[in-house]
């Protein structure tokens, strides 16, 4: 029954599209499916929103349907049938490029395309991070609290599990990069070993020797989308039957000088200001600077341009240590819940109530975009409470200085990557901003007339 729903959604989502012939691709992150149309005006945006199931609709670079977590990977996975079915009608391969530029693009600011380009090299590798960084987090609680052994061979294994996609993340951001600006992946993930390779630790420039790992994710990137630059520009002077030898080649020697070079000292000069930069800020401005970050985080979220910073998480992480960000943004989305149990208190509305109901239990466990979409933000008012809620919640985190060492999925799961000896801060931080969304919303941001549309 469950398969007949989702294959039914995935069809009016397609009607509403245009049909398989009008979709040019499609991909799909925690909660959103995010599709790219060939033609922009053949779609029913309206229609799409007014479907059962769907939560809500973002025009940016993509359009992004929001589904919810779990939701979206079933949909998704019926909607990649039904295009697929009708893949004669449609050629993928001679898309032209020029798609985008006949997308309305609201604000598309060249920051805002900036931040795109980096969530979409970071959002495939979400669910490896997540469950990464809660194998690392629950496994050093429980040695810490004693219940194992640091030297027993079960801790060494849940080590390696747990640590592994972070020894090599360079390789998958590398990957994933050069993917995102048209160039061969293989390549890409040399551009990432070019950076962690600890053999680079015998090369000596300037008289000083390399540090692998100098220059971080950021220095991945830049080599990555320079090794996709230059494989590009050499293939068009290569043979077609010299091309498979040559073009690589070329591509990784001359991006091999310039990393060692180049990029990885311009890689961790950047680093640096952004991960001195951001504690500074933490340290001077405290309680303030943790408000305003976690009350501005939700609209970054509204956007989807909120994965674009899980490079200075990592940062953070590889230079520091471990995060002091995350848990402030983290607060974005107990702000939220607050907001929407205050609704469920107040209002009388049954098919409002249904909906909070069905969205509380993924925003407590830090998917917090079926209740933006499904309840705050179409209401308006109680969207900018949540906010106030949220940055009541980062104050709190920022004065402790909550940290967590890995990235994963934020309210209630965080606390598994936090710091030990700091999770029941934490938690307090939680519920702080829980009460204060709660308060806020219930005493100024919702009144029951406000929901008409839930009648």
């Amino acid at each position: 029954m469950a398969g007949e729903t989702n294959k039914v959604l995935a069809e009016r989502i397609l009607e509403q599209l245009g049909g398989a012939g009008n979709v040019q691709s499609y991909t799909h992150c925690m909660t959103r499916l995010r599709v790219t149309p060939d033609d922009a005006s053949l779609v029913n945006k309206e229609a799409i929103k007014k479907i059962d199931g769907v939560l809500g609709v973002v025009e940016e670079e993509t359009l992004q349907i929001i589904l919810g977590p779990g939701k979206v990977n079933r949909v998704t996975e019926e909607f990649g049938r039904l295009v697929g079915r009708k893949s004669d009608e449609i050629n993928l391969d001679d898309r032209a490029a020029s798609v985008k530029g006949e997308l309305k693009k609201k604000n598309a600011t060249p920051f805002k395309l900036f931040l795109r380009r980096i969530a979409s090299i970071f959002i495939p590798l979400i669910p490896a991070l997540v469950a990464s960084g809660l194998i690392t987090g629950i496994s050093r609680a429980v040695i810490q609290a004693g219940w194992l052994s640091a030297e027993s061979q079960l801790a060494a294994i849940l080590t390696v599990i747990g640590g592994g996609l972070f020894a090599y993340l360079g390789i998958f951001v590398g990957i994933n990069t050069a993917k995102e600006f048209g160039g061969s992946p293989a390549l890409g993930g040399l551009a990432g070993i070019l950076i962690i390779n600890p053999a680079a630790a015998n090369i000596t420039l300037f008289g000083e020797a390399l540090l692998p790992g100098r220059g971080g994710l950021i220095g991945v990137m830049l080599a990555a989308f320079f090794i996709a630059f230059v494989e590009k520009r050499v293939r068009k002077y290569v043979p077609q039957s010299l091309d498979i030898i040559i073009t690589p080649t070329v591509a990784l020697l001359i991006t091999g000088i310039f990393t060692y070079l180049v990029f990885m000292p311009v890689g961790g000069f950047i680093s640096d200001v952004i991960t001195k930069g951001l504690l500074s800020i933490l340290d001077f401005g405290g309680v303030i600077a943790g408000f305003i970050l976690g009350s501005t985080f939700l609209p970054l979220v509204v956007t989807g341009l909120h994965q674009g910073l899980t490079p200075v998480h990592l940062e953070l992480i590889n230079t520091i240590g471990d995060d002091p960000l995350l848990p402030i943004l983290a607060m974005g989305g107990a702000g939220q819940v607050g907001a929407a149990f205050a609704i469920y208190v107040k209002t009388k509305k049954p098919r409002l109530k249904r909906a909070i109901g069905g969205g509380l239990p993924s925003g407590m466990l830090g998917i917090g975009e079926p209740l933006i979409f499904g309840v705050t933000l179409p209401l308006g008012r109680p969207f900018i409470t949540a906010c106030l809620g949220a940055g009541v919640g980062g104050a709190f985190q920022a004065y402790f200085d909550i940290a967590t060492i890995a990235v994963g999925v934020s309210g209630l799961p965080l606390a598994f990557i936090v710091n030990t000896g700091e999770v029941l801060l934490y938690l307090i931080g939680v519920v702080i901003a829980y009460g204060a969304g709660f308060l806020f919303t219930y005493l100024f941001g919702f009144k029951d007339d406000m929901a008409g549309e839930f009648d």
